[in-house]
C-alpha cells in the first residue's frame, strides 16, 4: 500500500505490545505521526524504540481506560502534546476467564465494559468533533469474531456494542469526510489471544491498516477482516 500518511497524528490505544504494536508500526510506516498509549511511560519504552527507527514523531500518553478520570487524563495529555489527531485506532480492550454465563457478574460486566466499550465512546466523543472541523479522519474501532461461547459472553457482548457504536458514529460523520469502520484483526497469538491461537500477530498488517487507508469518501460504517488480507503481507 503505497498511500502516505505523512504530517498526519494517530493515537493508538494500547500500543506498547501486541496488536498495538503492530498498528502503531504499520501506521509510522506509511508515514503517521505516532502517539503511544500505554498504562505508564515506562511500558512504552520498546514501541518507542522501535518507531524510533522511522522518520516520524513520536509521542507518549499514559493512563488506564479502566477508570473515567484515567480516559479523561490520556484525553488532556494528547492535547497539550499534539493538540489534534486525524486518526484514532480504539485497539486496548480486555478480556475474562471463562465462566458459566449465570455466574458472570455485575462486577465483570462493568470492568469489561468501561475498557471496552464506554472508553472507546468518549474517545470517539473527545477526538470525532475536531477531525469534522478539518474534513478529515479516519476511527478505527478493534472488535472480534467470537461467536457461540457464553462462557465469555461479557468479551463477546461488548464487541457487539463496539460493532454497533462503529455504525451510529460513521453515520453521525460521514458528511465531514469522517471514516467509521471496525477490523476483527483474526486469533493472534497474543497475550489476550493466547499461545494456541491461529496466527502470529504480525498477520494482522497489512489488513487492519485498510480502513486507514481508505480514500477519501470510502466506505463507512464496515465490518473489516484483518486476515482477509494475509496474503498481502507476506
Amino acid at each position: 500500500m503505497k498511500i502516505s500518511l505523512s504530517g498526519k497524528w494517530a493515537l493508538v490505544t494500547g500500543s506498547t505490545r501486541g496488536i498495538g504494536q503492530q498498528i502503531a508500526l504499520g501506521l509510522a510506516r506509511c508515514g503517521a505521526n505516532v502517539i503511544v498509549h500505554g498504562r505508564s511511560e515506562a511500558a512504552a519504552a520498546q514501541t518507542v524504540e522501535l518507531l524510533a527507527e522511522l522518520p516520524v514523531s513520536v509521542e507518549v500518553v499514559a493512563g488506564e481506560l479502566s477508570s473515567v478520570e484515567g480516559v479523561e487524563s490520556i484525553i488532556e495529555q494528547v492535547k497539550a502534546k499534539v493538540g489534534v489527531i486525524d486518526i484514532l485506532y480504539n485497539n486496548a480492550a480486555i478480556s475474562h476467564e471463562g465462566q458459566s454465563i449465570f455466574e458472570q457478574s455485575r462486577e465483570l460486566w462493568d470492568r469489561v465494559f468501561q475498557v471496552n466499550v464506554h472508553a472507546l465512546i468518549r474517545l470517539c466523543q473527545a477526538f470525532a468533533p475536531g477531525m469534522q472541523e478539518r474534513k478529515w479522519g479516519r476511527i478505527v474501532n478493534l472488535t472480534s469474531g467470537i461467536a457461540d461461547q457464553p462462557d465469555l459472553a461479557v468479551y463477546s457482548v461488548s464487541k457487539a456494542a463496539v460493532d454497533k457504536f462503529s455504525r451510529d458514529l460513521s453515520t453521525a460523520v460521514k458528511d465531514d469526510n469522517v471514516l467509521v469502520n471496525y477490523v476483527d484483526p483474526g486469533w493472534l497469538k497474543t497475550d489476550l489471544g493466547g499461545p494456541d491461537a491461529w496466527d502470529e500477530v504480525t498477520t494482522v498488517l497489512p489488513g487492519a491498516l485498510v480502513p486507514v487507508l481508505l480514500p477519501d469518501g470510502g466506505p463507512t460504517g464496515r465490518h473489516y477482516a484483518a486476515q482477509d488480507y494475509k496474503v498481502l503481507g507476506e
